[in-house]
């Protein structure tokens, strides 16, 4: 069976392996990219293609004759339709839960940053600060442990509680938000009430229509003022603008945010423009570990061996039609 991988670049500069794809099924066609204009030409043969951001819409899928396997490669499945992949009988898989631990170890890596003031210190010590100190510890700036914090998570899925394990294990108390607008119970908070009594915030959801601004001016004003927001999640939970004039304020304490509404942001964004200690942005690079990445290729190889062994695992389906 002939595949095609459409857009390695956005998973892999080399360093990965692809051994597993190899074994799975041959043989293989690389693209490092795959413009939109190239897709269908790009398909014409393909038995199995594999994408991780790259379009697959009804065109492209109808055009393709010999298509019989599609693999995203990625949780997310949106660049896919599933309506005309269903049409055709083409299968349709993604992989599940291989970045949790990057993304874990990426929200404790930002948290620690924030609440340790860790840029401060940095750039104190860059300046000289350190150096012309009476004292053999400046304490310009002080900072706070994470044992005793409440920790709101908002998105209680497979990495909200990879979150919610190791705060724990930082003797931190964990609070999970019941969706907006529905009543506590089964081990959740009201939504409002965890975003009044949090110190830090971790966003975990997905975007759709019930999330997109989830957290906008009104949410923002509900936190503490010394409260911390984290997106790992998307850049559309969260309005820019809106926490841009907060972080400006001084009307919570600080942000991390790992995703835009535009990436990448080539027409900018408000949060690229502050230039302020309390914020870092990161360029959606928490799920990338070079662990992470790997996984992500033996899982896609798992559900093409599986495929044609004919135990269809990891299958999306389209709950219009299927």
């Amino acid at each position: 069976m002939s595949a095609v991988f459409l857009d390695t670049a956005t998973v892999t500069q080399g360093e990965l392996d692809f051994s597993a794809l190899e074994t799975a099924i041959g043989p293989w066609t690389y693209y490092p990219h795959t413009p939109p204009a190239e897709v269908v030409t790009r398909l014409a043969e393909a038995e199995v293609v594999v994408a991780n951001k790259v379009v697959l819409d009804a065109r492209s899928i109808a055009a393709a004759g010999a298509l019989r396997l599609i693999c995203v490669a990625a949780t997310g499945y949106n660049n896919v339709d599933l309506a005309a992949a269903s049409d055709r009988n083409i299968v349709v898989c993604n992989v599940r839960a291989y970045a949790t631990p990057s993304v874990v170890q990426h929200v404790f890596m930002v948290m620690l940053n924030l609440l340790g003031r860790y840029n401060e210190y940095q750039q104190l010590v860059k300046a000289g600060g350190w150096s012309r100190s009476p004292h053999f510890c400046p304490l310009n700036y002080p900072f706070h442990e994470l044992q005793g914090k409440k920790l709101g998570i908002i998105g209680f899925g497979e990495l909200g509680h990879g979150v919610a394990h190791v705060a724990r294990a930082f003797g931190m108390q964990v609070l999970v938000a019941a969706h907006r607008g529905r009543p506590a119970g089964n081990g959740r908070s009201r939504f409002d009430d965890v975003l009044r009594q949090a110190d830090v915030i971790s966003l975990h959801c997905p975007l759709n229509d019930a999330t997109r601004n989830l957290i906008s001016a009104r949410e923002l004003a509900l936190m503490p003022s010394h409260a911390i927001l984290i997106n790992a999640a998307r850049g559309g939970v969260v309005d820019e603008s809106a926490l841009a004039d907060a972080l400006l304020a001084g009307r919570i304490g600080g942000a991390a945010v790992d995703v835009l509404t535009q990436e990448p942001p080539a027409l900018g964004n408000v949060l690229l423009d502050l230039n302020l200690p309390n914020l870092i942005v990161t360029p959606h690079i928490a799920w990338a570990s070079l662990e992470s990445r790997q996984r992500l290729i033996n899982e896609v190889a798992a559900n093409i061996a599986a495929y044609r062994k004919g135990k269809i695992r990891n299958r999306v389906i389209n709950p219009v039609t299927d």
